[in-house]
């Protein structure tokens, strides 16, 4: 059994094997695609260590990363873009990226659980957990993958776009980067319907 555990509540679905967690990963930024990652864990191994991405340091991501990839059943990552969350919202292009993240797994889960408090729409035995990369541990894996998959991405925009400090603080809206942006205006990965950028186009 992994350690964390479901809360009582979604108790009727523990005889279900393949439990897929899904989380995201770059919704406050403002640079950068949603990352979304899913993952069915397998329930003969267990991966200590297992908590919200937010919890743990770089390393300790760095280290669980391959381990989940390794032990899981089935897992998967992928995006929105700059482009489809200037074009749909930020909550949108988020459940995008999750409904992605979900379809690519190679073998279909039998219930979803999704992180936050709404579920995309889709044909999926499905149920939303607020805070549950702290509580389910497939969604717990799903963070880590979003996680360290989004900040390598970050460092590669880096190389592309140097000034901004991404490698630093991936998008996020830090001193650095706000001044950054002053000087340098919007680059073509940053995203425009937000606030920040938005008022200096």
């Amino acid at each position: 059994m992994h350690k964390l555990i479901l809360p009582l509540a979604l108790d009727e679905h523990k005889s279900l094997q393949l439990i897929a967690g899904v989380d995201e990963a770059g919704r406050g930024p403002l640079a950068g695609d949603v990352v979304a990652a899913a993952v069915i864990l397998n329930p003969a191994l267990q991966i200590d260590g297992l908590t919200d991405s937010k919890k743990l340091t770089a390393a300790q991501r760095e280290k669980l990363f391959p381990l989940i990839k390794q032990q899981a059943l089935s897992f998967a990552i992928a995006s929105a873009s700059v482009e489809e969350i200037d074009s749909l919202n930020i909550l949108q292009a988020s459940l995008l990226a999750m409904k992605r993240a979900v379809a690519a797994l190679s073998v279909e889960a039998e219930l979803v659980y999704v992180d936050g408090n709404r579920c995309p729409i889709w044909t999926y035995h499905s149920q939303a957990v607020v805070k549950g990369d702290s509580k389910i541990a497939s969604i717990a894996a799903a963070s880590i993958l979003a996680k360290v998959t989004r900040d390598y991405d970050l460092k590669k925009l880096d190389e592309h776009y140097p000034g901004y400090g991404f490698a630093r603080h991936k998008g996020y809206p830090t001193k650095l980067h706000l001044e950054a942006l002053k000087v340098l205006g919007p680059s073509p990965v940053h995203r425009k319907s937000f606030g920040p950028v938005a008022q200096l186009l």
